[in-house]
């Protein structure tokens, strides 16, 4: 799945970015707007696909005399469908959420980062997950891979991406925050929380009690 445009799975045409930011876009837009906003193909490519999408119902025209403005019409059949397509990327973060809700073992933080906190990336781009565990026995090792294992699969089948975890358990991340490791940032700006305590409360936490 293209992490940047996800519905672009679906419509690989110019067709999806123009349908995103109608799917978004709260009022009329011009075309320009929208070429601006999508990021992609031409002003002129832009135009012909809206013209194509109003000739189909799903966009309106509202014509001002001196400018073309372009809405999705969310009567249409179809509208549900693009707004859908439209927020893939929340599917995929809930998806992921109760995922890890079912969990023997709970980790203690777990998160999304990197080019799907982003909204970037690409086909060949990661998913990138970071999971704090409990500081625990050796006994439950093997669940927790298991636990972890699931994951990642769920990742592939739900995306077509590679998922790649980053796993420490708190020991180990306050040992990160000792150090002032770079990574401490890549996990932060951006993420996105899937479940248990915010990471920036666990940084806080560890931060209080280090020395000096």
């Amino acid at each position: 799945m293209d992490l940047k445009s996800p519905i672009s799975t679906v419509v690989p045409s110019l067709d999806g970015p123009v349908l995103l930011v109608l799917a978004r876009a709260e009022e009329g837009l011009s075309g320009r707007q929208i070429h601006k906003l999508a990021e992609s193909g031409s002003v002129a490519g832009v135009r012909l696909v809206l013209q194509r999408l109003a000739a189909t119902g799903l966009v309106h025209v509202d014509d001002l005399g001196n400018s073309l403005l372009y809405r999705l019409n969310r009567k249409h059949i179809l509208a549900p469908i693009v707004d859908q397509l439209a927020n893939l990327r929340s599917t995929l973060i809930s998806r992921l959420a109760d995922e890890i809700s079912g969990w023997t073992i709970p980790p203690v933080h777990a998160s999304v980062y990197g080019a799907i906190a982003r909204g970037d990336g690409d086909l060949d781009s990661d998913v990138d997950l970071l999971l704090i565990r409990p500081d625990r026995h050796e006994f439950v090792d093997v669940l927790w891979e298991e636990q972890v294992g699931r994951l990642m699969q769920a990742v592939v089948d739900l995306t077509g991406n590679p998922a790649h975890v980053f796993e420490l358990s708190q020991t180990e991340l306050s040992g990160h925050l000792a150090t002032e490791d770079p990574i401490l940032n890549d996990w932060v700006q951006p993420s996105i929380q899937l479940t248990g305590v915010p990471l920036a409360t666990l940084l806080d936490q560890f931060e209080a009690v280090l020395p000096g």
